[in-house]
């Protein structure tokens, strides 16, 4: 676990001065210079281009993941691995232009009610899907030669600056509503090919390919693993998306940009899992690759207990601020009808971070094909809840909705893991963890308000820090934490 955490320190410092960026531009500049309609507009294009992204590239982005340790070889370019990934995806996105192009009077029909400004700018989902494919897929690339500092700023950083830059374009007038969507897009495409360049400099890129280098059998384990992954992803892409999208096509682009700034909040909660789980794929594929259960099942508990301590304290600073948050914000009073939103969207985040990294051992096993079976079924789960929901609550049903499907569709997912490969990632560890976070709940309930919402923030988040370390030192939840803060105490006191 030691080079996890060195390499997600990295990771992650990376990834929290890009969340800054994200935060300035989101919550102060978009919601200062963006409508809530042109934030919805945004929004949407987005999230389509990414789950046609998900399907384009035909299940590269964990066939990485799985398959480099049977290809690597530093001394024969990876055995033409490089190919594979370039080529697979180029497949997806000429097959995901044709139906996309083929499917338009379908998709546009979900939208052209309530949120018709999307149906013009159809087109450019297809630029979108192919800029994020490739993003990915050179991403997790990166990710499997242990080199995650160089995405996560490209990514976190890079990206969320070029964004801040179109927002600002477009506030103050140089461009108009389409060069809002064009610049968006454009800044995709800036980001994949920071990865291009960046690529050459960590590993073997070379498109030379021997097929006679990969044994037969292999081929066809990668083809069928990818099959898989195919249809699991669209089960999977719509699960993550489908709020947002019935949000907009039932109630219209404005709540859709309201939904959008609360999801925003709340998803500040998973950021450090990225850098966690990047560092702990390969190292999980490795053990598997072997049928090594044991090993992976430590890794399983020590990653979903270290996720769910930063991700559980993130959530804590997030909801006993959520109203100074509002109070600050441009047009926050817009933007509050959101709260329940964070609320809801962060505890399903809450569940992602812990269990999530089960998904990643199935993925990585024999057992991979289970994943489709569930996810199919919770996909249909996820839409039944959100047309029952949304219609009663608003957009506060969307966030329920999804919070259900959450929970239902990671304790499906648990149960294939410890079935499967003997995963559990339930620790005594995780126990004293969840009583820590209620002892700060329940102490911060008893804080008086203090008027002015930056001054109450402050002392808030302080109170709720400083209790939070202190309980977290003394009942021992992670004997990792307690290690690295004696070596700070010995750096800075000298014992």
């Amino acid at each position: 676990m030691g080079v996890i955490i060195r390499q997600s320190i990295k990771g992650t410092a990376a990834t929290y001065i890009g969340t800054f960026i994200g935060f300035l531009s989101t919550m102060f500049v978009a919601t200062k210079l963006l409508s809530p309609e042109d934030i919805g507009l945004t929004k949407v294009v987005l999230e389509v281009g990414l789950l046609f992204s998900g399907l384009a590239q035909l299940g590269t982005s964990s066939s990485i993941f799985r398959f480099f340790p049977y290809f690597k070889n530093s001394g024969n370019s990876n055995n033409g691995f490089f190919f594979y990934i370039m080529s697979l995806p180029l497949a997806g996105c000429i097959i995901f232009t044709l139906v996309y192009l083929i499917l338009r009077e379908p998709i546009t029909s979900i939208f052209i009610e309530k949120s018709s400004l999307f149906v013009q700018y159809y087109y450019w989902v297809i630029p979108l899907v192919i800029f994020s494919t490739y993003l990915v897929v050179c991403e997790t690339y990166a990710n499997v030669n242990m080199r995650i500092t160089v995405p996560k700023i490209n990514r976190e950083i890079i990206l969320r600056t070029l964004t801040l830059a179109v927002y600002l374009l477009y506030g103050f007038h140089l461009v108009g509503r389409s060069g809002l969507v064009a610049g968006t897009v454009v800044a995709y495409g800036l980001a994949m090919l920071v990865m291009f360049l960046y690529l050459p400099r960590i590993s073997s890129i070379s498109l030379r390919h021997d097929v006679s280098l990969v044994e037969k059998p292999l081929r066809r384990d990668i083809l069928k693993y990818s099959l898989y992954l195919i249809a699991g992803a669209l089960g999977g892409s719509i699960i993550g998306k489908l709020d947002l999208f019935m949000v907009s096509s039932q109630l219209g682009l404005e709540h859709a940009g309201i939904f959008t700034i609360a999801f925003y909040m709340a998803s500040v909660i998973e950021i450090p899992s990225r850098s966690i789980s990047a560092i702990s794929s390969p190292l999980a594929a490795e053990a598997l690759k072997q049928e090594d259960f044991q090993t992976a099942n430590r890794l399983y508990q020590k990653v979903s207990l270290h996720q769910l301590l930063i991700g559980g304290c993130v959530f804590i600073l997030l909801w006993i601020n959520i109203d100074n948050i509002f109070a600050i914000i441009p047009n926050g009073a817009t933007y509050k009808a959101g709260k329940w939103v964070v609320f809801f969207i962060g505890i399903s985040k809450l569940i992602s971070v812990t269990l999530g990294f089960g998904g990643v051992l199935i993925s990585f096993s024999r057992y991979y094909y289970w994943s489709l079976f569930f996810t199919l079924a919770i996909t249909g789960i996820g839409i039944l809840a959100n047309y029952c929901l949304i219609p009663i609550w608003g957009i506060s049903g969307a966030a329920v909705a999804t919070a259900l499907t959450c929970l239902l569709s990671y304790l499906v997912q648990q149960w294939i893991v410890l079935r499967k490969v003997k995963g559990n990632p339930y620790s005594f560890g995780m126990v004293k963890l969840v009583a820590v976070f209620l002892i700060v709940l329940s102490v911060n309930h008893f804080l008086s308000s203090f008027g002015n919402p930056w001054v109450d923030g402050i002392l808030r988040t302080a109170v709720a820090s400083t209790l939070s370390a202190a309980l977290l030192y003394f009942f021992r939840v992670s004997d990792d934490l307690n290690n690295a803060t004696r070596l700070v105490l010995k750096k800075f006191f000298g014992r």
